[in-house]
């Protein structure tokens, strides 16, 4: 059977066909599409796709059907195996290692980011139960952050992983807290810096692991929001640990983060390749073992559907944008689109989910209870 014929068989299985005109049918203007597909599986498709070898009118909804048909699983190239060994055996996010992604994602362009991500520059789910509106989807999961961090004016709160700035920026403004904050990423960074002039913030350009060299049991609080994905399961345990170190034995730990279903030891090699480099989804089995007899789980929360509308917001506002941004070229277009669609769809077939955990120390007096935004 031919290349063209496996990849035609395999779509049909998806109820995507090549040529027809629904939404999610592809339109192919290179042959050789074939065979990259079979040799490279998602790697070579998204290559493709970069180069305008396939095209397809709503990216989302195709990879909407692949997912739920588990077209993945019956394209498993031989060559991408050395790539999962390496995963699971070596430590992919070391110090030196955990910078690629900062210098080749997130350090990017913050103009880039200031078109995409809203006014609050998050660049982390929103929370949509009460709303349709990125900006305020992003503002309420700020709150919603908050709220399960049960502050008080004047408590000093350690963040690992600050983003642009956007929670800092909240709880000491809106708050009134004292916050340290850690990332690797130069221009996020200074974005932060100058957002929170005035206020008691405190970026740190530096490992999030440098924090160890703080006072332990110095904050009242901690927080983590998207920074996990980047850890990387051989330092789940130490990346707990250190939280666990650094809070007061009454604090609160809120942890934020993407999720998978399953139990894998590397990303998908294209995400790998052009997006987060050496990234790492956690399952609910290797999150549990690395809280496994040091924390209490008070709260385990699953938004992952909103990752969907924010994605798709955030493709919108790229799209419209797009005439602002003539530094990009269109093959970076066409991968930041692949991107953000190929995630949309995969949250809105639930092959991820968006976890936001409370955790606490054994011996914290009292019940905990999930707050409710108003």
């Amino acid at each position: 059977m031919s290349s063209k014929e496996q990849v035609t068989a395999l779509l049909t299985l998806a109820d995507i066909q090549i040529g027809d005109t629904r939404p999610w049918d592809i339109q192919v203007h290179n042959e050789k599409f074939y065979d990259r597909v079979m040799a490279d599986a998602n790697l070579g498709a998204g290559e493709a796709y970069m180069d305008e070898w396939w095209d397809c009118q709503k990216l989302d909804q195709f990879f909407e059907r692949l997912i739920l048909a588990k077209i993945q699983d019956k394209i498993n190239p031989a060559k991408f195996i050395p790539h999962i060994i390496k995963g699971k055996i070596l430590n992919m996010q070391t110090k030196h290692l955990s910078k690629q992604v900062a210098q080749e994602h997130y350090d990017v362009g913050n103009t880039l980011y200031s078109k995409m991500l809203g006014k609050h520059m998050q660049y982390t789910c929103g929370y949509y139960e009460k709303t349709k509106k990125l900006d305020d989807a992003q503002l309420a999961k700020l709150d919603l952050v908050a709220k399960k961090l049960m502050l008080k004016p004047g408590m000093k709160i350690l963040e690992l992983g600050s983003g642009f700035g956007g929670l800092a920026y909240h709880l000491a403004k809106k708050y009134k807290c004292e916050v340290t904050s850690y990332n690797i990423s130069k221009e996020q960074v200074a974005y932060g810096r100058e957002w929170c002039k005035g206020l008691p913030v405190t970026f740190m350009e530096t490992d999030y692991r440098d924090a160890i060299k703080l006072s332990a049991k110095s904050f009242d609080r901690v927080v983590s929001v998207g920074l996990l994905e980047h850890i990387g399961h051989k330092n789940y345990r130490s990346f707990l640990e250190l939280a666990f170190t650094m809070m007061k034995d009454d604090g609160i730990f809120v942890l934020h983060s993407i999720g998978g279903n399953k139990s894998k030891w590397s990303t998908d090699p294209w995400i790998d390749k052009y997006i987060f480099p050496h990234g790492h989804l956690p399952s609910i089995t290797q999150l549990g073992d690395a809280i496994d007899n040091l924390w209490v789980v008070e709260d385990w929360q699953n938004f992952g559907p909103d990752y969907d509308n924010t994605l798709m917001a955030w493709h919108a506002n790229i799209e419209k944008s797009w005439k602002d941004l003539p530094q990009y070229d269109e093959r970076f277009r066409r991968m930041w689109r692949y991107y953000l669609l190929s995630c949309a769809g995969g949250f809105r077939a639930r092959g991820m989910q968006l976890w936001q955990l409370v955790l606490t120390k054994p011996g914290r007096p009292g019940s905990y209870r999930r707050p409710v935004l108003k």
